[in-house]
């Protein structure tokens, strides 16, 4: 047994723990992080680097299809093997190397195994061969161990070997039908992508496409499926699940989905996208008097509410389990350890350099499906619901003459919700073609809290897509 000690210690080397990191030693801190799988965490190899890699192909030749010039050179369909040597080059074959360099190149030590906490800022780390190291902090440790998929208690689920988002990215052999359970963004982009290479896929969700978007935007994308071939079940729910008996001696039989309505789904493969669950059942947690296995509760400085020394930054705190929300969270929380451990003023105020306030109502999020949804802030539901006095302008993106330049026969809707009393954006959606790379604009609008006079002075450029903010205006009025 070895024994080290730094200022910070970070449990989980995803882009969050990376981000909880770097700001601290920028911010003085010796720190060290630890890892029991691949330093880069689940985005980069297992969630939205290779997912968004392999949908890539497929949404790029539906592209191609919509202009005319370029549809008559569009001559066959997705190039599976090819797009998968991609998926593996984007995710260096799953080898962490330059993770690793970058983390040493930053001034930041890694332990690689299993962290738990074992005391008051002690961290005691189990490596693949039984060694143990134990990590003392002088001022904070930081959990960033983040997510895993959620199996739901379906008698038989367990037993029939399902895929989780993990094997579906990682895929090798494609089936040729796949059952996907949970119509969420990940089972709405998993069944895209496997759509587009060819597969037969059912969906099954008993509450419809992007529960938690507006209602438009999961209806259009179940349109998008069915168009595609693929089979979208809704209002039913999964009563049971087995897998035949191998009989061709190719592998695993088929699944069989029992549903509540009597009917019955086949496929080679079945995955789950019902819910994620934290990854915090053997941290530790007892330790601190906190239950394993449970989401922790932080403030806006990512600090677990009842333990001055520890935070929760990422997905484990339930907050925003998205990457991008979860690094933002990291630069927060990695910036306010080292300003407390140097006895910094702290700016912990709404929209301070500590706090992570955009997590309450400007959450920003690209659905890469085809066709795209990107959302930010409120639906005209939780506005509501919020007590706000709304409006809601809609308007139809195939009447841009932008959207027309993009593609023939373009479909798409846009939203926006506006807080009448403040008169500032604080709600929109966009679904349709390309529209994730519109979605900032609204971010920033947003977060700004740019008064509705001002963004008439926001000129978008011509012929775009993103003339619908003038469009939005216009509908509104002076």
């Amino acid at each position: 047994m070895t024994s080290r000690e730094y200022d910070l210690i970070v449990i989980g080397a995803g882009p969050v723990g990376e981000n909880v990191a770097d700001r601290a030693t920028q911010g003085g801190l010796s720190v060290v992080v630890v890892e029991s799988e691949l330093v880069g965490g689940e985005c980069s190899y297992w969630a939205c680097i290779p997912s968004k890699a392999m949908l890539r192909a497929g949404a790029a030749l539906s592209a191609a299809r919509r202009v005319r010039g370029a549809a008559a050179a569009v001559t066959g369909t997705v190039d599976v093997a090819a797009t998968l040597v991609r998926r593996d080059e984007l995710v260096h074959h799953w080898d962490d190397t330059s993770q690793v360099d970058w983390l040493h190149g930053a001034g930041i030590d890694l332990v690689r195994g299993h962290g738990r906490l074992t005391g008051e800022r002690e961290v005691t780390v189990t490596d693949a061969d039984g060694g143990e190291t134990v990590l003392t902090a002088r001022h904070a440790v930081a959990i960033s161990t983040g997510s895993a998929a959620l199996l739901p208690d379906i008698p038989g689920l367990r037993e029939a070997q399902p895929w989780t988002s993990r094997e579906a990215t990682g895929v090798r052999d494609v089936p040729s039908s796949l059952a996907v359970l949970g119509g969420g963004v990940v089972g709405s982009e998993m069944a895209t992508l496997f759509t587009s290479f060819g597969t037969t896929v059912t969906v099954v969700a008993r509450s419809g496409l992007l529960r938690g978007v507006e209602r438009f935007a999961g209806e259009a994308v179940a349109k998008a499926l069915a168009d595609a071939g693929a089979e979208v079940r809704t209002g039913v729910e999964v009563e049971k699940v087995s897998r035949d008996s191998d009989t061709d001696g190719g592998g695993n039989g088929e699944v069989v989905l029992s549903l509540s309505d009597g009917s019955e789904v086949r496929a080679a493969e079945v995955l789950v996208a019902t819910g994620r669950v934290p990854r915090t059942s053997d941290i530790g947690l007892e330790v601190v008097g906190l239950q394993p296995g449970s989401w922790l509760d932080v403030d806006d400085t990512l600090r677990v509410r009842g333990v001055d020394w520890l935070y929760a930054v990422g997905d484990v705190n339930h907050r925003a389990l998205l990457t991008h929300q979860g690094k933002y969270q990291g630069r927060a929380a990695g910036d306010v350890i080292a300003a407390r451990a140097r006895a910094r003023d702290i700016d912990d105020a709404p929209w301070g350099a500590h706090v992570a306030t955009a997590d309450h109502a400007a959450v920003p999020q690209v659905v890469f499906t085809d066709p795209e949804v990107a959302a930010i802030g409120h639906t005209e539901e939780s506005a509501r619901a919020a007590g706000l006095d709304i409006r809601v302008i809609d308007y139809d993106l195939s009447w841009l003459a932008g959207s027309s330049e993009l593609a023939d026969d373009y479909r798409g809707r846009a939203r926006a919700i506006v807080d009448e009393k403040r008169r500032v954006l604080v709600g929109a959606t966009f679904v349709g073609q390309d529209v994730g790379e519109m979605l900032h604009a609204a971010t920033i609008a947003i977060v700004g809290e740019v008064p509705i006079e001002r963004l008439w002075h926001a000129v978008p450029s011509y012929p775009t897509i993103s003339e619908v903010w003038l469009r939005w205006l216009e509908e509104y009025g002076r």
